[in-house]
């Protein structure tokens, strides 16, 4: 055994999952034809890592939605008013995932939350005093025997304990400490099942390990692992981290018994230093992530072996990946139209098997390594990104005035309310409304030639014009156009600007069933010509009410991106700042008086230790930001969004933006978000999402009424804008509609009331 990954994308080489999945929801298939479907996932993605070679095979790594999800279903962690709902195994378990709604049955969906510093989302399990900790599930256990019943060597993984704690939500009182032994307990037989089976190795991953740990922390981790590892059985264990480092507790790892430790020396780099400083024990296996999970470069084999060499430890190593291949598309193969010296570059999730595979040979001194090395060596001496000189000299002349806006917020703000005379309570979405099924074959038949741009620009005027009618009557305060022309927020952007490259089939998982097909920054990147203007226009002219400019921003195209390894973060995101800044003087020049400029990323890139946070991100983050819109006009109002990730403790940080208006993702999170605002004494203006658009349940009238009552009774009225969580591109239109109609009749209701003499919410 020298090689290993730690995990596979699970939606399938041409996204079968989610077409399956989608169609099981809508009902168009029945369960047989899901799981049938998901088994040929699995058969297929455990047969192409052993056919690259790969020893130690991950198997339980797959999940319909969530794994985080799976391993609180397969503990028990199941609130009770979905156990309620009396559903299959599977439904209830999409309906934490999504919300269900049958009639007059109504329930909202488990906050959604970011994976670390990934794109990638998990859904936030919840403990109350009434949880009941214990191994119910199968789904683990069946997908290490279908694995084994293929002659798969495979390694089992789930979720770790610690992890679960740390990611968790507490209610009614309850706290993790509660649940220390119990979830000991479950894990140890968990542990003792897989020993049953036949599985040699489970693999335990611990990410949070990454975070800072304090001394309570510390003590949590080792009470939940001196008991589970004292009764782990025939099965040896390994503590996989990833993400980071293990500074904190490395000791505490290396003296417990694990036989294996997982270590990522790609974003972990001090745990070269810790193993340099500590040494590593002899009789542990060390997994080296060395083949980088998260981007789609390939890896510099000399550089990687020189490292490894570099190690010192007469431990057992194996070669593995730095994360779950989860992060990077399925193979590059695929890819026919990219140019043959980008493309000569790129490692997806296939590319990376054959790349852990031929390190190991090179490591080994195996015969075919030298000529692999060789192959590589030739490659990195022939990399060749596009140069502009004219945006180096650009961001050479940059001073401290160009990141700041004048006059200052507070004086904005009276200007702006003169200028656009809202009422109180304004209504307004995120951007993008529905993309049906005739928008997406609009884009297809430009794509294949099969109509001209002027009709493909006809049908999306068409659909600007209907969607400013259907705000209109729906009584929207601030419309936006509906983005027909866009696929992607962060693709699209990319496609019209020089420096990126784009795939055809390069998806990677999101949340769920939802993709996304990160371009790739390959040069310089600048702007050539206008993006938005004249849809923007189109739609400004259809209307007397402001109608936003809708534009995603540069942290976040950055953070949804492939990067360069060869640049700092600091200079792409820059140069995407000043591409942005220029489209958005050309909107304020087209009389677009209200810009949002979307962050939903910029929380996503946080180093996970904070005394990270401010030196390496957020100091170039939040300056780049200002630097799109600090020229703009006083009356001009900049917004911004922000979704899916734990803002509270940056909440300074987002002020600092310098942004008129901020909308947050709430609703899922139960709008926890708002005592963090009161406490920092926000001074934003600020929307807190009252409806989940990542479910398909409709809230009630009644529902956002209570919603909006409870911001108004902690924020000060003036300062509240009614929005949603985000964009309407995944909905239905039926759903879209009767949602945003529910909540524009709330808010009037609530505007009423306080407009009532001694009106009081």
């Amino acid at each position: 055994m020298t090689t290993t990954i730690i995990g596979f994308p699970r939606i399938g080489h041409h996204r079968e999952l989610k077409f399956a999945t989608e169609h099981y929801w809508k009902n168009k298939i029945d369960q047989a034809a899901l799981l049938k479907t998901a088994d040929e996932i699995k058969q297929n993605h455990w047969q192409a890592q052993q056919a690259a070679g790969i020893d130690l095979i991950p198997a339980g790594d797959f999940s319909f939605f969530d794994g985080v999800l799976d391993t609180a279903n397969l503990l028990n962690i199941v609130p009770a008013r979905y156990k309620q709902l009396n559903l299959s195994p599977l439904d209830e378990y999409f309906a934490q995932a999504r919300g269900y709604q049958r009639g007059s049955e109504t329930v909202k969906a488990l906050p959604m939350k970011k994976w670390f510093n990934t794109n990638y989302h998990y859904i936030v399990p919840e403990f109350s005093k009434d949880t009941d900790v214990k191994l119910v599930g199968d789904k683990l256990f069946n997908e290490v025997d279908e694995a084994l019943k293929l002659g798969i060597n495979a390694k089992a993984v789930i979720t770790g304990p610690y992890t679960l704690l740390k990611l968790s939500r507490f209610i009614d009182g309850a706290k993790s400490t509660d649940f220390t032994d119990t979830l000991a307990t479950a894990y140890s037989q968990v542990l003792q099942k897989l020993g049953q089976q036949g599985v040699k190795w489970v693999q335990i991953d611990e990410p949070a390990l990454s975070f800072d740990v304090d001394a309570a922390e510390k003590q949590l981790f080792d009470k939940l692992y001196q008991t589970i590892l004292a009764n782990k059985g025939t099965v040896k264990v390994l503590l996989q981290n990833y993400f980071g480092d293990l500074r904190d507790v490395y000791h505490d790892v290396t003296s417990l018994d694990f036989d294996g430790i997982g270590l990522d020396f790609v974003e972990g780099h001090y745990n070269a230093e810790l193993i340099k400083q500590n040494g590593f024990p002899a009789d542990k296996v060390l997994f080296a992530g060395i083949v980088n999970g998260k981007n789609i470069c390939r890896n510099h084999y000399a550089k990687t072996i020189a490292f490894l060499n570099g190690l010192h430890t007469d431990a057992t190593i194996v070669l593995s990946s730095s994360t779950s291949l989860l992060h990077v598309p399925y193979t590059a193969a695929d890819e026919t139209k990219l140019p043959a010296d980008v493309h000569q570059h790129l490692a997806f999730a296939i590319e990376k098997l054959a790349e852990i595979k031929e390190l190991d040979n090179i490591f080994r001194d195996e015969a075919d390594g030298q000529a692999a090395l060789d192959k590589n060596d030739a490659l990195f001496k022939n990399v060749k990104h596009p140069y502009k000189e004219a945006v180096h000299e650009r961001i050479a002349k940059l001073t401290d005035a160009d990141y700041t806006r004048l006059p200052k917020r507070s004086e904005r703000e009276a200007i702006q309310k003169k200028e656009f005379n809202l009422p109180i309570l304004p209504t307004t979405t995120i951007g993008s409304f529905p993309q049906t099924k005739d928008v997406r074959q609009n884009r297809s038949k430009l794509r294949k030639g099969e109509i001209t741009r002027e009709q493909y620009d006809q049908f999306n005027e068409d659909k600007i014009r209907r969607i400013i009618k259907i705000q209109e009557d729906l009584g929207l305060d601030v419309l936006v156009h509906g983005e027909y022309e866009r696929n992607d927020m962060v693709e699209y952007f990319g496609e019209k600007l020089d420096g990126f490259v784009f795939t055809q089939n390069g998806w990677v998982q999101s949340y769920g069933t939802r993709g996304v097909k990160p371009p790739i920054i390959w040069g310089d990147i600048n702007r050539t010509a206008p993006i938005t203007v004249k849809a923007s226009v189109f739609a400004k002219n259809l209307t007397n009410k402001p109608v936003k400019g809708m534009l995603t921003g540069p942290v976040t195209i950055f953070n949804w991106s492939f990067p360069r390894e060869d640049v700092t973060p600091k200079e792409s995101v820059t140069q995407i700042a000043l591409a942005l800044q220029d489209e958005v003087l050309d909107l304020e020049k087209n009389d677009i008086k209200i810009i949002q400029i979307d962050e939903p990323a910029l929380r996503e890139n946080l180093p996970l230790r904070k005394s990270n946070w401010y030196s390496e991100y957020l100091d170039w983050a939040v300056p780049a930001f200002r630097l799109v819109h600090s020229k703009v006009q006083a009356s001009t109002q900049i917004h911004t969004h922000m979704c899916y990730s734990e803002f509270g403790d940056i909440i300074k940080a987002i002020d600092a933006l310098d942004a008129d208006v901020i909308s947050f993702e709430a609703s899922r999170a139960d709008f926890t978000l708002i005592d963090e605002l009161v406490a920092a004494n926000f001074q934003t203006e600020v929307g807190p999402g009252v409806y989940d658009i990542h479910s398909p349940r409709i809230p009630s009238e009644q529902e956002v009424e209570d919603l909006i009552k409870q911001l108004v009774s902690k924020l000060p009225v003036e300062k509240i804008w009614i929005n949603l969580d985000c964009g309407l591109k995944t909905r239905s239109e039926d759903e879209a509609f009767e949602s945003l109609r529910n909540i524009v009749d709330a808010t009037k209701k609530v505007r009423s009331a306080i407009h009532e003499p001694n009106g009081v919410i």
